[in-house]
C-alpha cells in the first residue's frame, strides 16, 4: 500500500491529486501530528534564511509496522524506480 501525506487540506490534496492522476491516498495532517512524528518537518534554508519547512522523504513499512528502509530525501524524478529497486533487493 501506498500513502502520501501532506499538511495541506483534504481539498487542495483532492485537486493534487486529481492533477496527477494519483492512484494512491494522501493523508492531511495539518497540525503537523504525523509529519513530525517521521522527522519529515525540520529546519532548512533559501536564500540564506532558515525557515521550518516540510521536507520530501519516504518510509517502505512492512506489513508487520516495521521500518524496512528510510528515505531521508526523495526526488520527485526517479524515486518510484530507487523504491522499487529497494523492495526487489529484499
Amino acid at each position: 500500500m501506498i500513502l502520501g501525506g501532506s499538511a495541506d487540506s483534504v481539498e487542495r490534496q483532492a485537486k493534487f491529486k486529481e492533477k496527477y492522476n494519483l492512484n494512491f491516498a494522501l493523508l492531511s495532517d495539518p497540525q503537523f501530528e504525523v509529519i513530525e512524528a517521521y522527522g519529515a518537518r525540520r529546519m532548512k534554508s533559501f536564500l540564506g534564511k532558515s525557515f521550518l519547512g516540510i521536507v520530501r522523504m519516504s518510509y517502505w513499512i512492512d506489513p508487520e509496522g516495521k521500518i524496512r528502509h528510510v528515505w531521508p530525501t526523495a526526488s520527485s524524478k526517479g524515486h518510484a524506480a530507487e523504491v522499487l529497486e529497494e523492495i526487489a533487493r529484499s
